[in-house]
């Protein structure tokens, strides 16, 4: 009977391993954009450095002049921004900005920031308060769409 009750509890030791692997959560590959702010090239290597040896991490982008970091891989973004902060001491939020052309109504107020890099304007359409404004009405689009030259039936007025 010792030997049995030994081979039943090893067995149910491995199957209880074998259920909390499948447990684990596994992390999907993304592309996490982070703000912070860099003045030298000393912010710039410590700002790399900080993420480049993080488990999943793939490949790590600095753009001093943007404000930006880029990392890629099987990360949790935000473990990567608590890293960023914890391991500079700086300041870091999620990249609040898009491409100019993703904005349909882009100069719409709290979506043009000065602060912004040239081309890109602030994601509004994820902010509930400005997303009604940043966003164009069925009727807009519409009367837009009447004297596009895209379309074929549009006034020849115009």
């Amino acid at each position: 009977m010792g030997f049995m009750s030994l081979a039943s509890e090893l067995c149910s030791a491995i199957g209880d391993h074998h259920s909390q692997r499948k447990k684990m959560k596994k992390k999907h590959f993304q592309v996490v954009e982070i703000k912070v702010k860099m003045d030298c090239e000393g912010c710039e290597r410590r700002v790399r450095q900080s993420v480049e040896r993080m488990k999943g991490v793939s490949k790590v982008e600095v753009e001093p002049k943007k404000h930006k970091l880029t990392v890629t891989g099987y990360v949790d973004p935000k473990k990567v921004l608590q890293r960023v902060r914890y391991r500079t001491g700086k300041v870091a939020e999620p990249w609040p900005y898009v491409p100019y052309d993703m904005v349909y109504h882009p100069y719409v107020q709290g979506a043009y920031d000065k602060k912004a890099p040239p081309g890109y304007v602030r994601n509004v359409v994820a902010d509930p308060n400005l997303a009604p404004l940043a966003r164009a009405t069925s009727t807009e689009e519409t009367y837009s769409a009447a004297f596009s030259d895209d379309n074929p039936n549009a006034c020849t007025v115009m």
